[in-house]
């Protein structure tokens, strides 16, 4: 992780030097979210508020596990509606590119968005299954040749341009997705990790700090998915699908989006 990406509660246990260094960049700098509250604390997160650890993330797994499963051909429709563009009613924004792209060009071929598993299905064997291959918490509609292109890489910094990917970056074992879906893409990584913990008949999903995890359960890397989360907090975006994803389809929660500082509290 580039230096100038340490978090500023870690800075101020640097020497004076150090910190000096830390400061001719300011921007550069990542922050830990602060604490949230939201009109759930009191009822659907009651049983998680006030928790850290491992006792908050098992406690966020049980909440969460309650919700409706949809087919995988669902998603199509699904997806039309959770992540249609505020501009454009008969769009959806894409992961990665940004674009807004027509609803009906939902298909394989060159010009079409697809289903893009965030997670990729090959990280535990999951494939296209009602539960982890259905997840819309990170499931989104994507360009079929950006989608290719990130394939089932893990995620981590750097690397050449990737065509159409909206400032997005990869190399022979990463990407990078643009500055604006960064945060989106640590929060679904991290929903995936506490949603699924083998307990459930599917992989024991977790982050690590490695790439080319292969199809091994793990996505890396985490210290970078949590510099992204702190860089790039939810947009109203982003918190919109949330919610709909909760009122229309499955009646559960992201609770990195709605609290962001979980992340650290857990990881």
């Amino acid at each position: 992780m580039p230096a100038t990406h340490i978090r500023r509660w870690k800075t101020l246990a640097l020497t004076t030097s150090a910190v000096l260094v830390g400061l001719t960049l300011p921007t550069m700098t990542a922050t830990p979210a602060s604490a949230t509250t939201t009109a759930y604390d009191s009822t659907y997160y009651k049983n998680a508020v006030g928790k850290t650890g491992s006792s908050l993330k098992s406690s966020l797994h049980t909440i969460i596990s309650s919700q409706t499963k949809i087919s995988y051909s669902a998603v199509w429709d699904a997806l039309k509606v959770t992540d249609q563009d505020p501009n454009n009613s008969n769009n959806v924004i894409l992961l990665y590119s940004g674009v807004s792209r027509a609803k009906s060009l939902n298909g394989g071929d060159t010009g079409d968005w697809n289903r893009e598993h965030v997670w990729a299905k090959s990280h535990g064997d999951f494939g296209e299954v009602t539960g982890p291959g259905t997840d819309l918490h990170h499931l989104r509609p994507a360009d079929v040749q950006v989608n290719s292109i990130r394939g089932n890489k893990d995620f981590d910094n750097g690397g050449s341009t990737v065509s159409g990917g909206g400032g997005s970056l990869t190399d022979s074992d990463s990407f990078e997705p643009r500055d604006a879906d960064k945060g989106d893409v640590a929060r679904m990584i991290l929903y995936m990790a506490v949603r699924y913990d083998g307990g459930d008949g599917f992989a024991d999903l977790e982050p690590d700090e490695k790439v080319n995890n292969g199809s091994a359960p793990f996505m890396g890397k985490l210290s970078v998915l949590k510099q992204w989360s702190d860089e790039d907090p939810p947009s109203a975006f982003e918190e919109k699908r949330n919610q709909v994803i909760y009122d229309t389809y499955q009646h559960n929660r992201n609770p990195f989006i709605d609290h962001p500082e979980w992340v650290d509290a857990i990881w």
